[in-house]
C-alpha cells in the first residue's frame, strides 16, 4: 500500500490520505472543491466547484501515474439533487469514458460546499 501526495490537489483536512495506491488500484479520497494554492472554496455555484473538483482528481491521478480514462468508479454526493443535471454537464467532460457511478443527496458536506467525488482507476 502507497501513499500518494501531491501539492496539485488540496491537503486531507483530516486525518487521511489524499489517494491510496494498491497492486493496479488508486483510491481517491472525496475531492471537494477546495482551490489547494489556497486552501480555500473559492468556485461559486455547482459547474464551477464541479470543475474545481475535477481538476483536483485529475491532478492526484497524474501524480499517481494514472489518468482520468482510467477510472472505472466515481462516486458522488450533492447537496442538492437539483444539481444533478448541472453537476453532470461538467462531469462528463472529464469521465468521458463513462465509469461506473453512484450519486446520491446528502444532508450536508464539508465546508457547505455543494458536490464531493471520489474515485478508484486503475494504474
Amino acid at each position: 500500500m502507497e501513499i500518494i501526495y501531491t501539492p496539485d490537489a488540496p491537503a486531507a483536512i483530516g486525518p487521511y490520505s489524499q489517494a491510496i495506491r494498491t497492486g493496479n488500484l488508486l483510491f481517491t479520497s472525496g475531492q471537494i472543491p477546495i482551490n489547494p494554492a489556497t486552501g480555500k472554496v473559492e468556485a461559486v455555484g455547482i459547474e464551477a466547484q464541479t470543475r474545481r473538483i475535477c481538476e483536483n482528481i485529475k491532478a492526484l491521478l497524474e501524480a499517481a501515474g494514472t489518468s482520468l480514462d482510467k477510472v472505472v468508479k466515481t462516486v458522488c454526493f450533492l447537496a442538492d439533487m437539483n444539481d444533478f443535471a448541472a453537476f453532470n454537464a461538467v462531469y462528463e467532460e472529464y469521465f468521458v469514458s463513462k465509469p461506473a457511478r453512484s450519486c446520491v443527496a446528502v444532508k450536508a458536506l464539508p465546508k457547505g460546499v455543494l458536490a464531493e467525488v471520489e474515485t478508484v482507476a486503475e494504474i
